[in-house]
C-alpha cells in the first residue's frame, strides 16, 4: 500500500529525516518506534502531506506521488490521527465525525454504524462538544473521524499517550479488528513498547532521523527491539 524510499525532510534548514525507507503492507500494522525527538511524528507528517518531504520517492497503492497537499492525500485514502488528537473543541462529536465527509462523494455522507460499534461512547456523547470529552474519548473520536474517510492507509501517532488503561485496551482491539479486515495498511507510531509489540507485524526503528533497525516481527528479536528504543 505504501512504499517510501530515501525520504528526507527539513524544518527551516535543519534536516530532521535522512534517507528513510519504509514499506507498509495492506492487512498489517507497521510500527515506527524510537526515543523522543528522533523524527517519528515528522515522518507521519511527511506521509500525510502536512509537511512536505524534501526528497525521496513516495508510492501509494502503486501510484508514484510527487508532493500533494494533505487534503489531496486524504482523497487518495490516507487517514491521519495526529499526536494530540486535534478534535474541534466547539463542535459536537457528530459534527467532528462529519468533517470526514469532505473526502467522500455526497452519496456517502453518513456516519456508519460501525463507528459507534467500535466506539460506543461516541454514540452516547453524540451531542457533546469535542472539548468537553476526556482525553481517551477525544482519542476515540479522532480515530473515528479518520475512519469516516474510508482510508486505505491509516496513520496513528501515539494513540495511547495520556490515555487510561481500559481505553488503551479498547484502541488495541480496534486496531486488531481494522488490520484483520485486510483492506487497510496501518502505520503506528508508539512509545508504549508492549502495546506496539503485541500489535505490530513489522517494525521500523528510527535513531537520529535515520532507520537503525527494520524488519518483520519474525525477523527481529524482541530483546534487540527493546535495546534499540531504550534511552
Amino acid at each position: 500500500m505504501l512504499k517510501i524510499k530515501g525520504l528526507t525532510l527539513h524544518y527551516s534548514g535543519s534536516q530532521i529525516l535522512n534517507g528513510i525507507d519504509l514499506t507498509a503492507e495492506t492487512g498489517q500494522v507497521t510500527c515506527v518506534m524510537g526515543t523522543n525527538g528522533v523524527g517519528k511524528t515528522s515522518l507521519l507528517k511527511a506521509i500525510s502531506g502536512t509537511h512536505h518531504r524534501t526528497d525521496g520517492s513516495y508510492t501509494l497503492n502503486g501510484e508514484a506521488l510527487q508532493k500533494p497537499p494533505a487534503h489531496a492525500l486524504a482523497l487518495k485514502g490516507v487517514g491521519y490521527v495526529p499526536q494530540g488528537r486535534d478534535v474541534f473543541p466547539l463542535m459536537t462529536v457528530r459534527e467532528n465525525l462529519e468533517t470526514g465527509f469532505a473526502c467522500l462523494p455526497k452519496s456517502e455522507h453518513m456516519v456508519p454504524d460501525q463507528i459507534f460499534e467500535l466506539f460506543p461512547v461516541l454514540k452516547e456523547m453524540e451531542g457533546r462538544r469535542g472539548g468537553d470529552l476526556s482525553g481517551g474519548q477525544q482519542q476515540q473520536l479522532a480515530i473515528g473521524r479518520a475512519l469516516i474517510t474510508k482510508p486505505k492507509l491509516l496513520l496513528l501517532d501515539e494513540p495511547t499517550e495520556g490515555i487510561q488503561p481500559n481505553i488503551i485496551q479498547q484502541i488495541g482491539r480496534v486496531i486488531v479488528y481494522l488490520r484483520d479486515q485486510g483492506d487497510m495498511a496501518i502505520v503506528l507510531v508508539e512509545q508504549y513498547f508492549s502495546f506496539a509489540y503485541d500489535l505490530a507485524d513489522a517494525f521500523c526503528v528510527l535513531t537520529r532521523g535515520s532507520v537503525s533497525l527494520a524488519g518483520t516481527k519474525a525477523e527481529l528479536k524482541k530483546a534487540e527491539l527493546v535495546k534499540s528504543v531504550s534511552v
